[in-house]
């Protein structure tokens, strides 16, 4: 990706500027400029996870409704997905640190009021809403530039670990952000949403420790900022085509609302208590941050295609054994062994994009791969919502079965099969034409 309108080499705190490009092989915890990003990422990640499991407790109890308080989650799904396609063209057309700052900035800004709100008695349902489109849309707009500049803050040997240690961010976000968010609302309802515009004021100040730029130094060529050029580059390279519908099929069938929809269904259905529920649930949730710890072993010791291979057919194995084995706690395993998978291939899938796309693309790509992502997850959770309703939880592993069948057939190809690792393909996979 290339800026356009800005000098993609900002001056260090010294006075000094920064060369372009990664920086040289030294290891991953000692590169500053990563670990910085990192940290970031994290601080705001913890912040959207605490404020998420608060909106819904602040629409309970504004209104008594759980049809709004679940609708929260739809809504913030759908904006940010949207916002993800001008997010990653704004990631290549101006500087990324001034995005990913400003986005903090008014998420921070946003939440202070909205908190002020919330302790004055003034926070109506509509009122939550707009404050999650705002936040939604701001999270849209971040996630791209954040995702691009990896591949300029790391040397191409250490993509792959790069990736994989991010794929931590989010599922330790969860982990944390979810008991403080929680414990805050119990104490006064204003205090999550304080609290977490504090945590996007950290992760705003976290960015100004990075030294070098964002992105590569612009080669000179003028060139029209059309979104839909990521999508089109995708389109156009078999690699990330293939790995970016099985992603899809994989969000619409395994989706964590979805499925644990259908586990709590069937764990009633077969008389479970509810801490038998609840403990089935937490088996399958330790699943992603097991994958997530496990994610640099696996990409270090196995083969790119046996572990695509892998990741895509335990979906429809899953799923049948989810029909068929009796019990409660056995559901919570095999739901947390397709959730291990997630860490693992996102890491691997992420690599192979900063490999293949070039910098001036990235933003736009990742705005694309967000979207198509953030956007199956709702069609997922409708159809799962409305199968359970007419049919019942078997009905419900039936379509998860057929679903991730469906989107695992194209990883069969001998392109998949003789997959190489991000490393050795240098771009060799990517399209020759320039768009």
């Amino acid at each position: 990706m290339k800026p356009l309108e800005e000098p993609p080499t900002p001056a260090s705190p010294a006075g000094q500027e920064q060369p372009p490009g990664p920086p040289g092989d030294v290891p991953l915890i000692r590169n500053r400029d990563f670990q910085a990003l990192w940290i970031s990422r994290f601080l705001a990640s913890i912040g959207k996870e605490s404020a998420e499991v608060a909106y819904p407790l602040l629409i309970l109890a504004i209104s008594g409704k759980a049809t709004y308080a679940g609708a929260v989650g739809a809504v913030q799904l759908l904006t940010a997905g949207a916002a993800s396609i001008a997010g990653g063209t704004l990631a290549d057309r101006m500087d990324r640190r001034r995005l990913l700052l400003a986005c903090d900035g008014v998420r921070a800004l946003l939440l202070i009021v909205f908190s002020v709100l919330v302790a004055t008695g003034r926070a109506s349902v509509p009122v939550v809403f707009a404050l999650v489109v705002g936040s939604a849309l701001c999270l849209g707009l971040s996630e791209p530039p954040a995702l691009a500049a990896i591949k300029q803050v790391v040397p191409p040997a250490q993509l792959t670990k790069a990736t994989a240690q991010n794929q931590i961010r989010p599922l330790g976000a969860t982990v944390a952000g979810a008991p403080i968010g929680s414990s805050l609302f119990g104490i006064a309802r204003s205090l999550p949403f304080l609290a977490t515009a504090l945590t996007f004021v950290c992760s705003a100040a976290a960015l100004l420790f990075i030294r070098r730029p964002l992105q590569a130094a612009p080669t000179g060529n003028a060139e029209r900022m059309r979104p839909a050029e990521g999508f089109r580059f995708i389109a156009r390279t078999p690699v990330l085509l293939i790995w970016i519908v099985w992603i899809m099929g994989s969000n619409m069938a395994f989706n964590h609302t979805g499925a644990f929809l259908a586990l709590i269904a069937t764990g009633q259905e077969r008389g479970a208590s509810e801490a038998a529920v609840g403990t089935m649930l937490s088996i399958a949730g330790a699943g992603g941050l097991v994958g997530a710890v496990l994610a640099s072993w696996a990409l270090r010791k196995l083969r790119p295609a046996t572990l695509f291979l892998a990741a895509a057919w335990l979906g429809p194995v899953a799923a049948v054994l989810l029909m068929t084995v009796p019990g409660v706690l056995p559901l919570g395993v095999i739901l947390g062994c397709v959730f291990l998978r997630g860490p693992i291939v996102n890491a691997l899938f992420f690599a192979y994009v900063a490999v293949l796309v070039p910098d001036r693309l990235q933003g736009r790509v990742m705005g694309a791969v967000t979207f198509l992502s953030y956007g199956a997850q709702p069609l997922g959770i409708l159809a799962i919502g409305a199968i359970f309703d007419t049919g019942g939880p078997i009905w419900v592993f039936a379509f998860m079965a057929a679903v991730s069948s469906l989107a695992a057939l194209p990883t069969l190809t001998r392109l998949i099969r003789r997959l190489p690792a991000p490393d050795e393909m240098d771009g060799r996979a990517a399209p020759d034409r320039a768009p």
